[in-house]
């Protein structure tokens, strides 16, 4: 049977409301996500640092120090890295054609993340619905549908999570993986040729190599837009898919940076970190049941209707994933989370007239209880005697204490033995190692034995002899610790100077 043209965006699905009904949502939920937007915009000049941050600035230091081998991002050793993505690759070109510097360069890369991000969205969303207030709606259900309780973690679009992670490669990726669901949308609703397809399996590579979590989202939701095309798509537009899907799995092969299928399997070293994904699911995402409700809606009328398969495939990843013990699967999340925010966005605008007058105040409800749970962001970008009183005890990531007086003493290249916890994920985005790795690292052999003999120079019972081949073995030039800690004394022969830091802490320099 040959497909039937389609329009290139499709109008709203049968027995929907007319956009004039929907009029008067559109006004009121624009200022709100433009409020949003205008919030986000001041984070990508604060940068907030509470997470991967120093990794991500870590990484674009060794590409501008060498661009075609940059080693470990964390530790002296060359091994390769699934960090050096063509994103990294790129900003860091930017960086050294500029000379701006690396947290500038991320600002710039967390500017257009939000851009890329915002346009996807709307991109997608106009493949369901003509409506003017879908696309805000969507906006605002996308970053405050979630739950009572504070969850953030790189790849989920939630405010919270979008305020630390917008330098993050995740946000960049997860902007390409909406316009790949657009794109593909209207590539099977148009009967377009095989270079749309093509083009959209290059852009499914580009997402893998950016950042694999979200290309298995990426993925799962092409998956979701190909099993909900209407009508199904003919044997010519399936061998066109076929060659987009060989081209996305052939393109991450030849990536130089790192092999990319050397990750496959690697799940279960990353499990223990992904633990509390699986945590107080009730109160991190009661008010996503909404959309859950929403996607009910939609599979009364249509059981093929992308959203919902995409909901549906999400789910069984993410539950696979904890009742087999692999929370790493657990970053399946987004297609979870996603698809449900947007259903209840398109049902609340488009949806018949008794569904819009439940929905309608429903979702301003939740809206408003997701807002008020991660209103603490404000503080992010606010002094805290700007931000009003009523939201200064809501509870929300806490910023960590800055090493910039650290990073002042100590040269890019140099070595840093240290165990503390925010000096490990922060010093490296200055140029420095540590001699533990702060993150696991899949590439890195003897991560497990530099954690051991970091944990071993610490310890109070470690002889001094042993201390010195341990800083001799990793050619230590710093010593980072607290007063009254475990390690070298000031007035040990080994020691060259000392520099005092906030909160108890001394940098040793030691003698060559």
């Amino acid at each position: 049977m040959l497909p039937v043209a389609a329009p290139a965006e499709p109008a709203a699905p049968p027995g929907a409301a007319p956009q004039g009904r929907a009029a008067g949502l559109h006004l009121p939920v624009q200022a709100c996500a433009l409020l949003t937007a205008v919030l986000l915009l001041l984070m990508t000049v604060r940068l907030p640092w509470a997470g991967d941050l120093g990794m991500h600035a870590a990484v674009l230091e060794r590409l501008r120090a060498d661009p075609l081998h940059p080693g470990n991002p964390l530790v002296d050793a060359a091994t390769p890295s699934p960090y050096y993505s063509p994103w990294a690759v790129l900003l860091a070109l930017t960086g050294s054609a500029t000379g701006w510097g690396t947290f500038t360069v991320l600002r710039l890369g967390a500017l257009a993340g939000l851009v890329l991000l915002g346009t996807g969205v709307h991109a997608f969303v106009r493949t369901f619905t003509r409506s003017r207030a879908a696309v805000p709606l969507a906006v605002l259900c996308l970053l405050l549908l979630y739950g009572v309780r504070l969850f953030a973690w790189s790849g989920v679009p939630g405010l919270t999570s979008m305020s630390l992670t917008l330098a993050y490669p995740s946000t960049f990726a997860l902007g390409l993986a909406f316009h790949l669901w657009a794109l593909l949308r209207r590539a099977l609703a148009a009967d377009r040729g095989t270079a749309a397809f093509l083009g959209a399996g290059l852009l499914l590579a580009a997402i893998l190599l950016v950042h694999q979590f979200t290309g298995a989202v990426a993925a799962l939701g092409c998956a979701a837009m190909l099993l909900g095309a209407r009508p199904w798509p003919a044997r010519a537009v399936r061998l066109r898919v076929a060659a987009a899907g060989a081209l996305a799995a052939a393109v991450p092969a030849c990536w130089p940076y790192y092999a990319f299928y050397s990750l496959l399997g690697t799940g279960s070293g990353l499990d223990d970190i992904h633990r509390p994904l699986y945590d107080h699911l009730a109160t991190k995402f009661c008010l996503t049941a909404l959309g859950a409700a929403a996607l009910v809606l939609r599979a009364r009328r249509d059981r093929r209707d992308p959203l919902v398969i995409f909901f549906v495939l999400g789910l069984a990843v993410f539950a696979a994933g904890g009742l087999s013990g692999h929370q790493a699967w657990g970053r399946i999340l987004p297609a979870v989370l996603v698809p449900a925010q947007l259903a209840l966005a398109l049902e609340t605008v488009d949806g018949g007239r008794r569904a819009r007058a439940v929905l309608v105040p429903l979702t301003a409800v939740a809206l408003l209880a997701g807002a008020w749970t991660q209103a603490g962001v404000l503080g992010y970008v606010l002094r805290p005697q700007a931000v009003p009183p009523v939201l200064r005890h809501i509870h929300t990531v806490a910023l960590w204490p800055r090493f910039t007086w650290a990073a002042r003493e100590v040269h890019a290249g140099q070595t840093v033995m240290t165990d503390n916890y925010y000096a490990l994920r922060m010093l490296p985005a200055y140029g420095p190692y540590t001699v533990a790795p702060a993150y696991p690292d899949v590439f890195l052999p003897d991560a497990a034995r530099r954690r051991a003999e970091t944990r071993r120079f610490f310890a109070r019972d470690t002889s001094r002899a042993e201390r010195l081949g341990i800083l001799k073995e990793y050619r230590v030039r710093w010593v980072l610790q607290q007063n009254g800690g475990p390690g070298l004394d000031r007035g040990d022969p080994a020691v060259r100077r000392t520099v005092r830091g906030p909160a108890g802490f001394t940098l040793s320099e030691v003698a060559p």
